[in-house]
């Protein structure tokens, strides 16, 4: 089965640009309740995933950065570190079992890397109870 059914658009997901500042990021976060969030550049292309550990690893290993100037951090300079893997829109539910078990969602793009949304860890666990209990 084709994952586009389980699709939850852009448009209906929280992202992020890479050149928002680390508060603006963090607030993100916050505002939707996220502990990780996907980062697309200025052509909507997936880029990578925010998480909140990455933030505080950035505050913590860089001299003289506190709550009152991470603004002035651009998210493009904080290193990620877990790689939410993407998948193409075409891919088919049987990819996402090993993805989902690492990542609370994965990031779905189109054959131009352009981010057309993500399938939930929950939407994929509840596919596949399904087809077992049935």
């Amino acid at each position: 089965m084709e994952i586009s059914s389980f699709l939850l658009p852009k448009d209906q997901v929280a992202y992020i640009t890479n050149s928002l500042s680390m508060l603006e990021a963090l607030e993100q976060l916050e505002q939707h309740h996220y502990t990780a969030i996907p980062i697309i550049d200025n052509e909507g292309k997936y880029v990578g995933t925010l998480s909140e550990g990455d933030l505080l690893w950035k505050l913590k290993n860089t001299a003289d950065l506190t709550f009152d100037n991470i603004g002035e951090v651009p998210v493009s300079d904080i290193q990620k570190h877990v790689h939410n893997e993407s998948v193409l829109i075409n891919a088919e539910m049987e990819d996402m079992l090993t993805l989902a078990a690492d990542q609370n969602f994965v990031p779905v793009i189109d054959k131009e890397g352009v981010f057309v949304g993500i399938i939930r860890r929950k939407d994929i666990i509840e596919y596949y109870t399904r087809n077992i209990t049935d």
